[in-house]
């Protein structure tokens, strides 16, 4: 069987200036699914963010703009299963007991939220937990871990390898990434916690994907 790899992808990929871009992505899954068996999950983005805040505006209360985010995120899941053609298993699962089935498939999977009040990252680590993941990645906007948010300090530090602990500390502290570039939540660490689910951060970008399949040092490790 080959291995499993959970991998997040930044919402960024769907984006409607990105239409080539899923493309690659697409091609570049079904050359992995060679070696193993890509699990991906979908970000909402910016469409989300749009969808969500006009729906606040009118006054929608926070679980049902949870459940629109997730909506969003699974037509982002739908548009690269179009891509990825007979490759990937049909349709978005919706729970995780149809991730399980439909990872058994051997297909490519492609999912976006499960369930409101979860990240898509806290989904991805219940996922990697599931189908018993060698790995799981999370591709973001930024290519690591930093010790501030890079989008606002020019001298924020990388982190190669990071401890559970420590970033949990940066998490919950006012001024942390969470707050500015959107990395781990803490439902995301307590599963990779408890299931200690071998973990990176690493840049959204095919390269920086494909160098950590290979299992190169790549963005930032969270060591448990």
């Amino acid at each position: 069987m080959k291995k499993r790899i959970v991998i997040k992808l930044s919402g960024q990929v769907f984006g409607m200036e990105h239409t080539k871009k899923l493309k690659d992505y697409a091609t570049f899954f079904v050359k992995q699914s060679k070696i193993c068996q890509p699990v991906l999950v979908a970000g909402g983005g910016k469409i989300a963010r749009y969808f969500i805040n006009h729906a606040r505006s009118s006054g929608a209360d926070e679980s049902t703009l949870d459940e629109l985010g997730i909506e969003i995120s699974r037509l982002n899941a739908k548009l690269l299963i179009y891509a990825l053609k007979g490759k990937a298993y049909p349709h978005p699962p919706t729970n995780l007991t149809e991730v399980k089935q439909a990872v058994d498939s051997g297909l490519i999977v492609v999912t976006g939220g499960l369930h409101p009040g979860q990240s898509t990252n806290g989904t991805a680590a219940l996922i990697a937990e599931k189908i018993n993941a060698a790995e799981f990645l999370n591709a973001t906007d930024v290519d690591g871990i930093y010790d501030s948010d890079p989008n606002k300090n020019k001298k924020a530090k990388k982190f190669k390898r990071v401890e559970l602990k420590d970033l949990r500390r940066l998490l919950v502290h006012e001024d942390s990434m969470a707050g500015g570039y959107d990395l781990m939540d803490i439902v995301a660490l307590k599963v990779i916690e408890r299931s200690k689910i071998k973990t990176k951060i690493i840049k959204s970008d095919i390269k920086t994907i494909e160098k950590a399949i290979k299992g190169l040092s790549i963005g930032t490790e969270i060591i448990i």
